[in-house]
């Protein structure tokens, strides 16, 4: 990919201007979307890609990926580009990007957080607590508040709800029991295409996750 066609340069304005918010299986979208998530285990943070309940999908497939400290800046790779490293200076809660150039024509942009320590958003697209640990969200798009459709929670128990937006935009979920839970939205840009090293991609999303663990 060259450095002049970089996707997140040429998609900035129009999906500035142009934004719709939608649930992975919402009418717009297909009936199941796969997402990026960070999760904690034996000690280390990952990243993930697929659906929660379901085997893990090939990273191998993703391009561009991440850990992302602050706005624009991200942290050198490890000898596993899908763990995260605790850098020094690094805000509280961890964040990882990537992208995927379907063959299918669409562009997808993953940004995922974990934690929800910190009420301010770092990546493009970010479901951001209102209250630190608290339990309701304000997504964000390039620091400005906007109003998702509806929010998909995806439980390591299993469980799943889809929460709808309160008059405000913000979305309220209280969890119930313990284990990993995964917050997931996809904004869609209308009429959005970009063109990249010649191929063009006819679609363009971003698929953000916010996910935490609730102990025992």
């Amino acid at each position: 990919m060259s450095k002049n066609n970089h996707p997140s340069t040429l998609c900035r304005p129009l999906l500035a201007a142009a934004l719709a918010v939608s649930a992975s299986f919402g009418a717009a979208l297909p009936a199941h979307a796969d997402y990026l998530w960070l999760q904690t285990e034996n000690g280390q943070t990952r990243a993930h890609v697929g659906e929660l309940h379901k085997t893990p999908g090939p990273l191998g497939e993703l391009s561009e990926p991440r850990q992302v400290v602050a706005e624009g800046k991200s942290v050198p790779p490890s000898a596993d580009p899908y763990v995260l490293t605790q850098a020094e200076g690094a805000p509280a809660d961890q964040r990882f990007a990537a992208t995927r150039a379907g063959s299918d024509g669409v562009l997808t942009y993953y940004q995922a957080r974990f934690g929800r320590q910190e009420t301010k958003a770092v990546n493009d697209l970010e479901l951001v607590p209102t209250t630190p640990q608290g339990n309701t969200y304000q997504l964000i798009f390039k620091g400005r508040p906007v109003a998702a459709s509806q929010v998909n929670v995806d439980t390591s128990e299993g469980w799943r709800r889809m929460l709808a937006p309160a008059k405000d935009g913000t979305v309220s979920f209280t969890p119930s029991f313990p284990g990993l839970y995964v917050l997931e939205v996809t904004a869609r840009v209308n009429n959005g295409s970009v063109k990249i090293d010649g191929k063009q991609y006819d679609e363009v999303r971003h698929t953000a996750t916010l996910s935490f663990e609730v102990p025992q």
